[in-house]
This record gives structure tokens, sequence and C-alpha cells, in this order.
């Protein structure tokens, strides 16, 4: 392990996150709010403590897989870590373990919150609050990597180890260019979502709030009842469309961008993924319009929005869905293990694991009549390697044991089954609100220190894909050559 490399991008990363905290600081300034010191401490002591860890020097330039792993890791939780420094000095979330989960929670783009009043944060704190979605939709260590190429540093086993799905591909010869074009559509999709929620008479305030939750599918409501606060089908409509939109893979936007339509069309992961909204989206609003929606297009309406909501892995709600008939909660339920598709801001498995597991059922079946027979796993026309079909299944294996685990241990607190196993599946799949006792209109402020810190680690396992936690924690392989 070159401990000097390490440090020296970790630096650099809060340094990007001491940065990023500027806007939140002018907004609390702005409004005179009482959490502007806890920003102005907070930028100087992130800005500091990174710029001495920058300044680490290191003989070697590259970073292989462990580093890489590392970087990944101890990134997401430093960055936690000082991201939560302006709610607890500010006052806002008085515990520490509350604010730091708040900041997984959103980083990871999770929305799972411990706050009952949301309405009642500053502004500054509210704007970070929602802002981390945003910066960790693609990871803020892309993000590092796209501002800062001038570190001199080869950056593919970050974004190898960061990037969401079995398999990271790069867009463009560099890695640095690849995150530019992959933030450069994210920006442009976040702009044009503030344009039509500005159209539908939302503030603006407001309006950059949501895409922030919307397009980086985190989901931290800005009021108490979420989204449902705006009485506008329109609005919820819009927000609906473009968590969607923000669950299909990014690469995508750069192919349509490049006029390849057919390479976007002839996508299996996504034929699949709007395959699933689809069926969904018509299952649950036939259910509810059958026991209790009066109006089919608001069944519709709400389904859809809720469907979008927890495959995108987003968590906003405009209904209460725990109050839903139980065929639509074990719909919505099942969704939240699938999650969006791979390369994009969303949590959960991924469509695309789901693909080539019904392609490696179907394989199998076909075997027992044909047993002799060798049959390729492809996707848009290419062998998947064995590796890749056997990382996909180790994954499976390990999201399911950990899951397992985790409900038995979060069953200790005296919940229900429903409850505790959504509140894993809602952690872990990085959804936000679960079932039971973290319905849409509860919260997660009432679990002990053990279970926070559980499901803090939990949202950073399932934003992490669980491989680079699990590789850092068997310190053997850190020796072996990579």
């Amino acid at each position: 392990m070159n401990y000097g490399i390490v440090l020296r991008v970790l630096g650099n990363i809060l340094i990007v996150e001491s940065l990023l905290m500027l806007p939140a600081l002018t907004i609390a300034f702005y409004m005179n709010g009482q959490d502007k010191m806890a920003f102005l401490i907070t930028i100087i002591v992130t800005g500091t403590i990174g710029f001495i860890m920058s300044k680490k020097a290191s003989n070697k330039n590259n970073i292989n897989a462990r580093e890489g792993l590392a970087i990944v890791a101890f990134g997401w939780l430093l960055a936690s870590l000082f991201g939560a420094l302006p709610f607890y000095i500010s006052g806002s979330i008085p515990k520490f373990i509350d604010a730091f989960f708040e900041t997984v929670s959103g980083l990871t783009t999770t929305g799972s919150s411990i706050l009952s009043n949301v309405e009642g944060l500053p502004h500054g704190a509210l704007f970070w609050r929602s802002f981390t979605h945003w910066i960790g939709g693609m990871g803020i260590l892309v993000f590092t990597i796209a501002l800062l190429p001038a570190l001199g540093i080869g950056g593919f086993q970050i974004f190898k180890a960061e990037s969401p799905g079995p398999i990271a591909g790069k867009i463009a010869p560099r890695i640095k260019d690849t995150a530019k074009i992959l933030y450069v559509t994210y920006f442009s999709i976040t702009i044009l979502h503030i344009i039509f929620l500005r159209l539908g008479g939302m503030n603006l305030f407001d309006s950059i709030l949501h895409a922030f939750g919307s397009v980086g599918t985190g989901g931290f409501g800005i009021k108490n009842n979420s989204v449902a606060f705006y009485e506008s089908s329109y609005i919820h409509i819009v927000i609906g469309i473009f968590m969607v939109l923000s669950g299909v893979n990014f690469s995508l936007y750069y192919s349509l961008f490049k006029g390849k339509w057919k390479e976007v069309i002839q996508d299996e992961e996504l034929k699949l993924y709007l395959t699933i909204v689809s069926v969904a989206v018509l299952l649950i609003a036939i259910n509810l319009f059958m026991t209790s929606y009066e109006s089919i297009f608001i069944a519709l309406r709400d389904s859809f929005f809720q469907v979008g909501s927890i495959i995108t892995t987003t968590g906003y709600t405009t209904a209460d869905f725990d109050m839903w008939p139980t065929f639509s909660k074990a719909i919505l339920f099942t969704l939240m293990f699938i999650g969006g598709c791979a390369g994009s801001t969303a949590g959960g498995m991924k469509v695309i694991r789901i693909l080539i597991l019904i392609k490696l059922i179907k394989r199998d079946v076909a075997k027992i009549f044909h047993p002799r027979a060798f049959i390729s796993i492809k996707n848009g026309g290419k062998t998947i390697p064995n590796e890749t079909i056997v990382s996909i299944n180790t994954f499976f294996a390990l999201y399911l044991m950990i899951f397992v685990l985790s409900t038995i241990l979060v069953s200790l607190e005296g919940l229900d089954l429903v409850s505790a196993s959504s509140s894993v599946a809602a952690t872990l799949g990085n959804i936000g609100p679960g079932l039971g006792f973290v319905g849409p209109t509860r919260n997660f402020g009432e679990f002990t220190f053990a279970s926070k810190a559980l499901f803090s680690l939990l949202m950073l396992l399932g934003r992490l894909e669980i491989f680079t936690i699990i590789a850092l924690v068997v310190p053997k392989d850190w020796t072996r050559e990579v």
C-alpha cells in the first residue's frame, strides 16, 4: 500500500469538499442563519486538513487496485465525517451520530433521515443537505478527478472502484475526460430539471434542491411531507420523469449526443429497465383503482411517481404507500432490490445484474436438455467474461447474506419483520423510506446508536457495491502483488 499517494488524493478530496460548501455558506450568510459560523469553521478546518494531507510526498504517480479501493472507501468516510460538521456545530442536528447518519445518507444518495421537522433547518443547512445528493450522485471522487487533472495521478482504479455496476467502462480514452463528459451530462440534466420545475410554479430555491434530489436519485425532502406538499400533478409528473431518466446509464445520453440512436434503442439493460417500470406502474395503478382510488388518472400518477422513486432509489413520496394494498407494497419492496441501471446515479443491485441472472437461468435450463452444449452469456452482442459472471454471482450471495444478517441485528430493536427487513433494504439499497416503522411518514430518528451506525455502514456498502468495503477488511490481501 502506497500510503503517500492515498493521503494525497484524500487530501484533495477534502479540499474539493470544503469548496463545495461555499454555496451553502453564502446562503447561510445571505439568510443570516444560525449555521453561518458552523459552515465557516467547517470550511476552514476541512480545507486546512485537506491541504496538509495533499502535500504528502510520494515517489509513485500511478494508482493500483489496492490504493484505488482505499481511496474510495476512506474518501467516502472522510467526506461524510467532515460533511456532518455543519449540522453538528450549528446545533441543527445535536447528536453527532445523527449528523453523520444524515450526511452518509446524503452522499450515498440514500435519503433516509433522522429528522422529523425538515422545515426547521436553516436555509444553509437545508441546501447542504440536498447538495450532498448532487455531489454523491456520481461520486465526489470522480468529481475530484474531473476538477483536478493536474494531480498527475492515474485515476481509473478510483473510477472502477466507485462506478456503480459490474463493469466500469471509459467513454473517452482518458479517465478525466470521461469524468468531464459524465458531469457535463449530469449538470445539463439538472439545469433542465430546474427549468421544468420553475415552469410549474415552484420557486427557484425549492426547484434547485428538488433537482439535486431527483438527478442525484437521493430524495431528501425539503418539506415534512416530501413532494406531496406540492399539490400539482405537473410537478409530480415532472419529478417522476426526471427520476426515471436519472436511473438510466449516463453513457447512453452521451451516445444520444453523438447520434448513436441505434446503440441506445438496442441496449438490453435499458429495455428491461423500462419494461420493469411500465409493468410495475400498471399493476399498482390497477390495484389502487380497484381498492382505494376513485380516479384512474390519480392512481396512474401516484403509481408512476412511487415506482420511479423506488426503482431509482430516490425515495421522494407523494403518497403514504405504506397504506397501500399489500400487493402494491410487495411490488415496491421488490423494486427496492432491483434498483436502476449500471452507470446511473441509482442504487440497488442494478438492472444489468438482474438481466444477466435471467440469462444464466435460461442457460442452465437449456443445458438440462443439451448438457454438452456450450452456451455463452452475451450482452449487447458481446460475450460476458466468466470472471464477470462469477463476480455477479458472488455479489448476489453477499448482498443476500448482508441483508439477512442485518435484518436479524435490527430486529433486536423489537421491530416487526416488515419494518426490520425494509429498513435494511432501504439503507443497503440506498432507497430512503421503507415500510412500517420506517415508512414514508416516519424516519430513522428513534433507532439506537448501534442501529444508526449499522445503517450508515449499510448505506456505504450499498453505494460502493459491497466489494470495496469487503476488500479493505481483508488486510492480508494488501500485501499481495496486484
